[in-house]
């Protein structure tokens, strides 16, 4: 890692004061390659684990500290939490490291992770801070990251925190100039009007929105009607026991929401995880959308440069060339999705990418915030659907290679064995690799065009392997190679 932070790094923010800027030269300074050892918080997208064990109030108010000894005296910083047990615990915590630090709070209570995004952006504020574990199982929690933009701490950001922390280097302003907390959920209004006026949405769709009993519970369905659309909603009443589903948007858990759409005739379903920066649909037949195609229809109707990931599905690529775009891919994660695009827009006046995505449903859209935000996400599905038609024509329209995506429990400490092996070994059990790619774990193509990507989570305690055979067969016959392959290392 690079380990110098120079300031075309920093997104800009327009209230930032030369102060605050030397502040944060001082504290990027000193991370060198022989300071490695410094133990690492943050994980693929924030810190998260499990509250008590990992994530606890003590470590959240050394985040407040750190983040405001970061930004320097005087800064201002949104806060904002999903609907998890533990969230008043951390944000409480969070809150008085960064007053100490004698910076301001924008306080926004319980709001999506876009709206905090947002929030930094539209306030002008410094930072924002986002107290949630996103999809992960209620007795986890988490902290992620923004910058004034909207986008997500860069590594080199989230590096300086961690140094911070380790030295325990933290600023305390005397008495009289301990930061103050300010009400500012009233921006929520803000963000509904901003997000209508760039949709061209007109009424008469019926969607069903399963909310996941998360952070979006009040406000998608809400945004959906003032777009015009028939909403019906599912677990839709903030509770961070998630006593309707869990958390995750998979197919696993959003049984009901198929049946629904289906039940009522519906033009689509919409879901979110635990704090809205995701969402995955569920087309008129009420089938669950294959997140590659509902990517790759997405990205053909924005068009120009589209950012995503090596784990995602070639069909991505293949959408683009037909309306003249292109891909540029990056490692998993919406944080280098989303320093992919700032690297390719900055210096411009008109951004060369105009969207970029995981296929997990982590989607951003640059000309509104550099925040991933479901709820926008969900905006885009709907307009496409209105102009283009019933979503399951569209989906099956899409030609694909049989696509498969398997997690294989792992302790977190197991992880570094398995990639060496996966690295060193896994190729020799196939016969006709053409190519292997250690951008981000180990991905193998293969002559036929199929491919196999294995990489560690960054965030729960897995292996992933994710692959596209040519042929169904093909599919299978890798994911049982590599599959066995793994679980020989447990």
């Amino acid at each position: 890692m690079d380990p110098d932070i120079s300031k075309d790094d920093i997104p800009k923010s327009k209230n930032i004061t030369s102060e605050t800027k030397n502040d944060i030269d001082k504290s990027k300074r000193g991370i060198s390659e022989s300071e490695t050892n410094i133990p690492k918080l943050f994980g693929t997208s924030g810190i998260r684990g499990k509250i008590e064990d990992e994530i606890t109030p003590e470590l959240a108010l050394k985040v407040g500290k750190a983040v405001s000894t970061y930004l320097g005296k005087g800064s201002r910083v949104v806060v904002g939490y999903d609907t998890r047990t533990s969230n008043l615990m951390l944000e409480r915590a969070v809150t008085s490291g960064i007053l100490e630090g004698g910076c301001h709070v924008l306080s926004l209570g319980m709001v999506p992770t876009p709206v905090v995004g947002y929030a930094t952006m539209k306030l002008g504020a410094d930072a924002g801070v986002m107290i949630t574990a996103s999809h992960n199982p209620s007795p986890d929690n988490g902290i992620k990251l923004w910058n004034p933009d909207g986008m997500a701490y860069l590594q080199k950001q989230e590096r300086a925190i961690e140094k911070i922390i380790h030295e325990k280097d933290f600023f305390k302003a005397p008495w009289q100039d301990i930061g103050k907390i300010e009400d500012k959920s009233p921006i929520v209004n803000d963000y509904i009007e901003d997000l209508l006026n760039l949709m061209d949405i007109k009424p008469g769709l019926k969607v069903v929105v399963d909310c996941a009993n998360g952070a979006a519970s009040y406000l998608s369905p809400l945004i959906l009607r003032k777009a015009g659309c028939k909403v019906v909603s599912l677990n839709a009443q903030p509770d961070g026991f998630f006593p309707g589903r869990k958390p995750e948007p998979s197919a696993a858990n959003l049984k009901e929401l198929m049946k629904v759409v289906k039940a009522t005739g519906a033009d689509l379903g919409i879901a979110h995880d635990g704090d809205a920066d995701r969402m995955v649909a569920v087309d008129d037949k009420g089938r669950m959308a294959d997140f590659d195609k509902l990517l790759a229809l997405v990205s053909a109707e924005m068009g120009g440069c589209v950012v995503t990931t090596v784990d995602a599905s070639a069909c991505i690529d293949r959408a683009l060339e037909e309306v003249g775009g292109t891909v540029e891919r990056t490692k998993v994660g919406d944080v280098h999705v989303a320093e992919m695009i700032h690297q390719l827009n900055q210096n411009h006046d008109e951004p060369l990418a105009r969207f970029g995505g995981e296929p997990s449903g982590t989607w951003l859209h640059p000309q509104f915030c550099m925040c991933p935000d479901g709820i926008l996400s969900a905006l885009r599905v709907i307009e496409l659907v209105q102009k283009r038609g019933p979503l399951s024509k569209l989906l099956d329209d899409v030609p694909s290679f049989p696509t498969i995506r398997d997690k294989i429990d792992c302790r977190d400490d197991q992880k570094e064995m398995i990639m060496g092996k996966v690295n060193s070994d896994l190729s020799q059990i196939f016969e006709d690799v053409e190519d292997i790619n250690r951008k981000d774990g180990v991905r193998i193509s293969f002559r036929d065009g199929s491919w196999v990507l294995v990489r560690p989570s960054g965030t729960e305690s897995f292996v992933r392997i994710t692959l596209e055979g040519k042929t169904q067969d093909k599919a299978q016959e890798i994911h049982e190679k590599s599959a066995e392959f793994i679980r020989s290392l447990l």
